[in-house]
């Protein structure tokens, strides 16, 4: 499995590196067949909240997974490149 490379609504570079999906599977196993919304959930979502954490941004797409949303958690660098750190399925939006 190799890195996946998108941009976010701001054109922000976002990775998810196979050890960070590797994470997410075992926190989460039933996440294991959504891999591709995870990246689509990213760089079309359908809302998301820029810095609720500072250095965060948390991104929402609904419909998708074993629940109504899928967020998605991306810590950005000092040069503004993000990394997922965790997705998972949610019954709300917060």
């Amino acid at each position: 499995m190799e890195n996946e490379t998108t941009q976010d609504p701001l054109g922000r570079t976002v990775h998810l590196t196979p050890r960070r999906w590797d994470h997410i599977v075992y926190g989460h196993p039933y996440m294991s067949p959504y891999r591709d919304d995870v990246i689509r959930a990213i760089a079309m979502p359908t809302d998301w909240f820029d810095e609720p954490r500072p250095g965060q941004a948390w991104y929402y797409l609904r419909g998708v997974g074993p629940s109504l949303w899928l967020k998605v958690v991306v810590a950005y660098d000092d040069k503004s490149t993000g990394s997922v750190k965790t997705a998972f399925p949610r019954r709300r939006k917060p």
